[in-house]
């Protein structure tokens, strides 16, 4: 992640703006990214290199990219998602099923259903930091850490009735602040699915 803030904080024209403008784009679709190409090729550090290789192209392409916010994060997916393919392909355990099946070719991962997946990590992350410190903690204890309300009461030392009344508020909270596809996934999923 250094070399991108390295890269993103000198802008040719030294504009303040310029730089701002990197810094935001880095710190909205960085860990959504890593998320997305992580889903793809199952190598955390491959995929954080293959990220930062994305705002590298990206920032030597930026004069010729539309500086809509559709447009970049379009560039972006995009590139991460050709450089995980490219991966995939030349990976081994790929040649070997290549072997094993003869000359067919393997199935393509399944792109925009990690696309979504990503950015309703972004979006339910994004409705965490929101809500209060206890709601939060307490959220995130029973939803992503998957324990029990009694459980949670007995590390926090407090009543089991508050840490119902607590995340029912948080969901409530968190209802507002995401997208109906996105709660309706939060609650249905269990967040079962940010553990894949």
């Amino acid at each position: 992640m250094s070399i991108i803030k390295g890269i993103f904080g000198h802008k040719e024209t030294g504009s303040e703006t310029g730089k701002t403008d990197l810094n935001i784009i880095f710190n909205e679709y960085y860990d959504r990214l890593v998320y997305f190409a992580l889903q793809l090729i199952k190598d955390k550090e491959q995929a954080e290199d293959l990220v930062q290789e994305a705002f590298i192209k990206y920032w030597e392409q930026h004069k010729s990219i539309s500086p809509h916010p559709l447009a970049i994060k379009n560039f972006l997916y995009s590139t991460v998602r050709n450089a995980s393919l490219n991966v995939i392909r030349h990976n081994k355990v790929i040649e070997s099923y290549i072997e094993f099946q003869g000359d067919a070719e393997p199935e393509e991962p399944p792109v925009i259903e990690a696309i979504i997946t990503a950015e309703a990590v972004a979006e339910i992350h994004a409705a965490l930091h929101c809500l209060p410190e206890s709601h939060r903690i307490i959220s995130i204890m029973g939803y992503f850490e998957g324990k029990k309300n009694q459980e949670i009461a007995n590390e926090l030392g407090m009543s089991v009735n508050t840490v119902k009344k607590q995340k029912q508020r948080a969901l409530e909270l968190m209802r507002v602040q995401l997208s109906p596809e996105v709660f309706a996934l939060l609650v249905t999923a269990g967040l079962s699915f940010l553990k894949r």
